[in-house]
């Protein structure tokens, strides 16, 4: 009898240690660091539209351009690892990161309490605000989204410029799958304004080669653009800021600004 319950008592307890090495290992592997894997694969998969100039586009030679490419790779480099684009629609860019499909997003994100509740961001590295546009022979001059209660607004899906402009109660907000559609809309007249960052607008009038102008600067709404990634990965995000800080501090983020835009976006208040 006491050899069958000793032997009894061992398979138990042989059982609670592979239960609880199991459960170890759950935990060590629920606990692993973005940064571990990106450093094991020595790729930073980055998401990105690709087709959002003058931050990301494709070239004369199909190679992806921008001013955030040029961000991403020098983060990349900062990390020791090389950058992998993935391009996908921004109406499914903020899931595919969720998902897993790529680690960051490099595509002018701005940080908004609601996507931080589903993401971390790195520090910003683009200030910037909402700016209108306007069509050549509008004499109308909307300073302000107040000024647009009662008159139809065009945005992107899925932007925060869309957001932006719902949180303003009585503006007929229309949604378009990206700039060059509701740009054709306004000079159409099928919409009275547009909305989109100040950095993009005359970008946008100039190729899109329609009768347009730029339109105020919104008041108060400024954005800080930064790079959004899983939650729960802390050593990831020193990581990033860290070589953030670096391209800060070595004035790489100056000089691809001024390239891309003439002047310094990369601090606030400029």
């Amino acid at each position: 009898m006491r050899s069958i319950r000793h032997g009894w008592l061992k398979s138990l307890l042989a059982a609670s240690l592979i239960a609880g090495t199991a459960g170890l290992s759950a935990t060590a592997a629920s606990a692993a660091d973005l940064l571990d894997s990106v450093k094991q694969a020595g790729v930073l998969k980055v998401g990105l539209e690709g087709t959002y100039p003058p931050f990301g586009f494709r070239g004369p030679k199909n190679e992806l351009d921008g001013f955030d490419v040029d961000v991403a790779r020098a983060v990349a480099a900062k990390l020791g690892v090389k950058p992998e684009f993935v391009t996908t629609e921004w109406s499914g860019i903020i899931a595919g990161l969720q998902a897993g499909k790529f680690d960051v997003i490099v595509n002018q994100v701005s940080v908004t309490p609601q996507r931080k509740q589903v993401l971390d961001f790195s520090t910003p590295y683009v200030y910037s605000a909402a700016q209108l546009i306007q069509r050549k022979d509008d004499k109308r001059e909307f300073k302000s989204l107040e000024e647009l209660k009662g008159h139809k607004l065009g945005v992107s899906l899925g932007s925060n410029y869309n957001d932006l402009a719902k949180s303003v109660p009585g503006i007929d907000v229309k949604t378009y799958p990206g700039a060059p559609e509701y740009l054709r809309d306004l000079a159409a007249q099928r919409v009275d304004a547009a909305l989109n960052d100040r950095l993009m607008v005359n970008y946008l009038i100039k190729t899109a080669n329609l009768p347009l102008r730029p339109g105020a600067v919104v008041p108060g709404a400024n954005a800080e653009v930064a790079i959004p990634f899983r939650k729960d990965n802390p050593k990831f995000a020193q990581a990033i800021d860290h070589a953030l800080d670096d391209l800060r501090k070595d004035g790489t983020l100056t000089k691809l600004s001024v390239k891309w835009f003439g002047s310094d976006v990369t601090k606030p208040g400029k």
